[in-house]
């Protein structure tokens, strides 16, 4: 089973691709970063472009499932909204691509990921390192969000 797995977001899109061939084996990552866009592009620009990525990526690795994070909606509402748009489009994709959607909360991804709810994200991305191997140097959290994300797919569903 390969999933995409995504950390939501406008500026900051975290994209991970995991995969575990049997309910025995590890899981690997395949894939993981951080895409980008600029705020000196229209907010419009930025989601195609964000449509764009999830499209090659999907191509690229052939997913089932997108695992993707629930939205907690904070203080900064405008924030939020831009962010559900971004969603939106990750959704839609991945449902033109006949991916199965299941969406997981903060919670569900802390007690997964480090057995605790109230876990910070120095103790997710502590935990994060002993449970798949991550080759390369992370840059920003949201791309250790998309793979503890992607690691909840796998503690919830055991394939």
């Amino acid at each position: 089973m390969k999933i995409i797995s995504v950390d939501p977001g406008y500026e900051r899109v975290g994209i991970a691709i995991i995969e575990k061939e049997t309910s025995s084996s590890k899981e690997v990552l395949l894939y993981s970063d951080c895409f980008q866009t600029s705020n000196k592009d229209s907010f419009e620009t930025r989601l195609k472009q964000i449509g764009e990525e999830i499209q090659k990526i999907i191509e690229k690795y052939n997913p089932e499932v997108l695992s993707i994070e629930s939205l907690f909606f904070n203080s900064n509402q405008k924030t939020a909204l831009k962010v559900s748009e971004a969603k939106g489009i990750i959704k839609y994709i991945a449902l033109a691509n006949n991916l199965e959607i299941l969406e997981f909360t903060p919670l569900q991804i802390k007690i997964a990921i480090t057995g605790y709810g109230r876990s910070d994200k120095n103790q997710v991305t502590s935990m994060l390192t002993h449970l798949i191997n991550i080759e390369k140097k992370v840059k920003y959290d949201d791309e250790y969000d998309a793979i503890a994300i992607g690691l909840t797919y796998f503690a919830v569903h055991q394939v």
